[in-house]
């Protein structure tokens, strides 16, 4: 019989790591301290890792997009070290305002649209029903049906937001 999987999904910048202008480096993340709890206890709980994040800076010339697969490959390194296995990282690398024209596109890929969401379920065999979506800005209100979507407080979302911390998400799961 096939076991049903379910997904913490984690937007990168805001919520896994402190959110400052277009990192794409090691040196530029900190990481927000409740982010391994949280994921730690989500395992326990038989949710899938999954990173989800908007890379713009790709397609606006500031980094590759191997520089974003680096970064990420460092990341589940340094959350491995903290007994947490991220299951997938994706990330869409357009921008419709794009300098550089091979990224120049207002992609499916794009949050809020779904298509990392649906990638990650066809490609780990989740069920985005029953999975749960933690971001810092509006565009984390991904458009799926079902998908429990929570915004955290951030400087993008001052008011209308879901909950003040990544503490908070633990009671959620």
């Amino acid at each position: 019989m096939n076991h049903v999987k379910k997904a913490l999904f984690l937007d990168r910048d805001g919520v896994i790591n402190v959110d400052k202008a277009y990192p794409y480096k090691p040196e530029d993340i900190v990481f927000n301290e409740d982010v391994f709890d949280l994921c730690r206890k989500a395992i326990e709980k038989k949710y899938l890792i999954v990173v989800v994040t908007n890379q713009a800076g790709v397609a606006k010339g500031y980094f590759t997009e191997d520089d974003v697969i680096r970064l990420h490959d460092w990341m589940r390194g340094e959350f491995r070290k903290k007994g947490v296995e991220i299951a997938g990282f994706y990330y869409c690398p357009y921008h419709k305002n794009g300098t550089i024209e091979k990224y120049r596109m207002d992609s499916n890929c794009r949050k809020p649209r779904p298509g990392m969401f649906f990638q990650a379920a066809k490609d780990l065999d989740i069920f985005l029903s029953q999975s749960l979506m933690v971001g810092d800005k509006e565009s984390d209100r991904i458009q799926i049906p079902g998908l429990k979507c929570i915004i955290i407080k951030s400087n993008y979302v001052p008011k209308g937001y879901d909950i003040e911390s990544l503490k908070d998400v633990e009671r959620l799961l």
